[in-house]
């Protein structure tokens, strides 16, 4: 096959009422890239992100934009049986022209485009010019909800559904309304000589010793059928390399009916990460002529295992886990958005910090969330080589659609170009067919029609393709779902769950303690991000959480008072406006620790945290633990504590939990606290754990400890003590659990609210000392942030408890001169 490349710089050409913006004979544009990428570059627009800039760039997208290239063809490639036009990702309604002749068009991003140019009459030997006009999403989505209404999220922009573009970038309770336009991957043209690999599909047989891959390969063919591919001795190759570089199978295979199958023995399983290793084998499959020349070749890597969701009945309901070789997985992760507006500003290299940052803080999977678009193949390959799970959902969310045949054609390609492409990784946990739609569907009065092109869709069309691309596979209908068809949508004993009642429903933290859900799949907590990613987007009088510019990176409405009102339960009020935002992180940590050391306490009911967001697509207050520029919030510090594989938490009873709202005075408060150590690892654990009750000067009033043995992948529950006859503001638990003398979980309780407690003076200071940071307390400090004063710090540990004394943790990246530190006492 010959591959040409027709990335690299284009023209790039304006046409609408915004023409002059451009000069007439255009600008040079980078492919992949998007028009306001280009226009950024060019300083032809503001920053989209800066104050409230995202209201200028936006009336661009009721233009139209032209992008043009030349290319060369030589008679090679003419003399080929097919010349593809290849466009993997074009955003999104587009008409391609050739040499000034329409041979196509685009109409969804989250396809696979191809034009065979032989086809056309309008390829010529030499010089070529392509040209591709992309019409605007926001004039089209208007015309066609004016002529059948759709209902979508009232966060976005109206009539959205009725295009297959990324939901959220017309505007997310996160993200802005900035619907950009280009041409966001790769296009190639490929000279095809009688015919390719259209489909390789890889089922894994599990034995004792040994799995047997069995390949189920199919070609497209471009020549005369009736001369064939293998009448002249044309054959299939297939070679399978272990982790070391050895082949350890290979096979020459003549004939187009053959069984294709290869044994591995002693094969090296793949798992998730915490669990074991993840070994990847090179798998290299090859289309040959007859003179052993390579026609096609299709080249991934993947991993030996076994993956599913047990859902099988138990005396709660029904089990959801994910299965990995015939191990229950308790998922411990979070919820993946697009990572930035600008598509062309994600890349590889930063792909990876972020899945390398979530693995950093104990992740084992991640859900792609079904409003933005099915990510790069970089993306996945970097999740097998993690060991991270993937949930995905397809390209559904908070929306109906106009189900007809037109549309049905559309998604049926979508679907199988993404399953094809997706479906050989290793870190593959499930399909979801989409994002909350089902239980919308429920809320909203909407039709029978639109119920039954719901089942349609999710139910029929959608896993009717799974089956046929991709059998092994385990589908569910949507997210959050008992399993279909309306049946308890919302049901605590079966399925994945979406509890949104802390936060959005205004319930305390301790509310998570009064359920048992099967599997959470999304539940969070806003906060605003650091100081320096604010500045990034303000100036200094926008710094005040309630003015323009700060409300238009809070796309959640009323959040900024919602983050006070749950403020006001908790911590004093704050001194300043930087110490709101650190309070403000301190909240979201807290309340998803709350949420995911009580899940965890009961493993085995419960199998799955997805906490609610990893990652920010433009700087913002948001649910996400990092946030746009990569930056580590409290939770993201927190979550690498309650994900640990083993780690010791408290259940408490005092003043918080039981009344974290409000005082009323008199009334006698338990104080109790009970101890519970989780394993989530293959091995048992010992250790001991070790507990003191002390005072505000970290002063000892009673202690304990004791060894304990705790099973693999479960739990030991200690004895409630009781602390009923000491002051709540005047005392804090400190507890550990130490393996062969080193502590591997560590943490603090309060019996009440951070702001009614009789903190004293930690005196705290900190210094730099090569690679290492050393902070000195005089007393009890809770929840110390260290902070680099002139540059960014990553460390092994921030936003953490500490009694009297010194604690030392690691920098991981960064190399900020001088360090400053603070705790909760500094707040007000």
């Amino acid at each position: 096959m010959l591959k040409t490349s027709l990335n690299g710089v284009w023209n790039l050409q304006i046409i609408g009422k915004d023409s002059a913006l451009v000069p007439k004979e255009g600008i040079s544009a980078k492919i992949p890239g998007s028009v306001y990428g280009a226009l950024l570059e060019k300083e032809l627009i503001p920053d989209p992100f800066y104050r409230d800039n995202e209201l200028k760039v936006l009336p661009l997208m009721e233009n139209d934009f032209c992008y043009t290239t030349d290319f060369e063809v030589t008679n090679q490639m003419l003399a080929c049986d097919a010349l593809l036009l290849r466009f993997d990702g074009i955003d999104t309604l587009a008409d391609i022209c050739l040499n000034g002749e329409q041979i196509g068009c685009a109409y969804n991003m989250h396809r696979i485009w191809e034009i065979n140019l032989l086809e056309t009459g309008s390829i010529r030997e030499g010089n070529n010019q392509l040209k591709v006009v992309l019409h605007s999403p926001t004039k089209y989505i208007k015309e066609e909800n004016e002529k059948v209404a759709v209902q979508g999220s009232q966060d976005a922009m109206e009539g959205f559904p009725h295009l297959r573009k990324a939901h959220c970038m017309f505007g997310w309770d996160w993200g802005p309304r900035l619907p950009d336009a280009g041409i966001f991957r790769d296009v190639t043209l490929l000279g095809i000589k009688k015919s390719r690999l259209d489909s390789v599909y890889i089922t894994q047989i599990h034995e004792a010793g040994q799995v047997t891959l069995d390949f189920d390969i199919t070609l497209e063919l471009f020549c005369n059928r009736e001369s064939g591919l293998f009448g002249d001795g044309g054959k299939v190759r297939i070679t399978v390399t272990d982790p070391d570089g050895q082949v350890v199978a290979a096979e020459d295979t003549a004939g187009e009916e053959q069984d294709y199958k290869l044994t591995v023995k002693n094969p090296r399983l793949w798992w998730p990460h915490g669990y074991g290793d993840q070994p990847l084998y090179q798998v290299r499959v090859s289309l040959l002529d007859g003179d052993d020349s390579e026609l096609d070749v299709w080249e991934r890597k993947i991993g030996l295992r076994t993956m599913t969701v047990n859902t099988d009945k138990d005396e709660w309901g029904s089990c959801f886990a994910h299965e990995v070789n015939g191990v229950k997985i308790f998922a411990m992760g979070a919820d993946y958005i697009p990572e930035d507006n600008l598509l062309d500003r994600v890349n590889k290299e930063r792909t990876r910090r972020l899945l390398e940052d979530a693995a950093m803080a104990n992740h084992n999977c991640i859900r792609v969330w079904g409003g933005g678009y099915y990510p790069d193949d970089f993306f996945f390959d970097i999740c097998d080589e993690l060991g991270l799970i993937v949930w995905q959902d397809f390209m559904y969310a908070c929306a109906s659609y106009e189900l007809n045949d037109a549309f049905e054609a559309n998604i049926t390609r979508e679907t199988i170009d993404n399953v094809r492409r997706i479906r050989h990784h290793a870190c593959l946990g499930l399909w979801c067919g989409n994002n909350e739609i089902e239980t919308q569907i429920e809320m909203w009065k909407v039709s029978e029609k639109q119920k039954y092109d719901y089942i349609k869709l999710y139910e029929y069309i959608i896993p009717k393709i799974i089956k046929e691309e991709d059998p092994n596979a385990f589908y569910w209908p949507s997210s959050p779902s008992s399993g279909g068809n309306f049946e308890n949508s919302w049901s605590e004993d079966h399925g994945d769950m979406h509890y949104w009642d802390v936060w959005h429903g205004n319930k305390p933290f301790t509310e998570y303690r009064k359920f048992h859900f099967r599997y959470l799949s999304e539940f969070g907590f806003q906060s605003f991000p650091g100081l320096k990613t604010v500045e990034s987007f303000t100036e200094p009088e926008d710094r005040n959480i309630f003015s323009r510019v700060m409300e238009m990176h809070q796309r959640n409405r009323a959040a900024n008072g919602k983050i006070l009102n749950y403020l006001s339960a908790t911590y004093l009020y704050p001194k300043d406006f930087d110490h709101l935002l650190y309070a403000s992180q301190l909240l979201q940590a807290d309340a998803i620790r709350y949420g995911v050391e009580h899940f965890r306490r009961y493993r085995g009911r419960c199998m799955g945290t997805v906490v609610w967001q990893l990652n920010d697509i433009w700087p913002v207050a948001s649910w996400a633990s990092i946030d746009y520029y990569g930056r580590w919030k409290a939770l993201h510090y927190a979550e690498k504590k309650m994900f640990a594989p083993v780690m010791i938490s408290c259940e408490e009873i005092g003043e918080l939990s039981e009344r974290p709202f409000c005082i009323q005075e008199p009334a006698p408060i338990e104080k109790s606290a009970r101890l519970h150590v989780a394993n989530e690892t293959m091995q048992e654990v010992t250790g001991t754990v070790t507990w003191s009750l002390r005072k505000p000067d970290s002063s000892i009033l009673k202690e304990g400890s004791c060894q304990i043995t705790v099973p693999a992948l479960d739990g030991v529950w200690l004895e409630k003590m009781d602390f009923g006859a000491y002051e709540e503001r005047e005392i804090h638990l400190e507890y550990s659990f130490s393996v062969d003398g080193r502590v591997v979980s560590q943490n603090t309780c309060l019996f009440t609210a951070p702001k009614h407690y009789f903190f004293a003076d930690p005196n705290l200071r900190c210094e730099k000392k090569g690679d290492k940071i050393v902070v000195y307390a005089d007393a009890y400090a809770k929840n110390v942030e260290i902070i680099g004063t002139d540059g960014d710090l990553w460390l092994s540990d921030n936003f953490f408890d500490m009694e009297a004394g010194e604690r030392i943790v690691s920098i991981i990246r960064g190399d900020a001169k001088s360090v400053t530190c603070r705790s909760v006492v500094d707040i007000a």
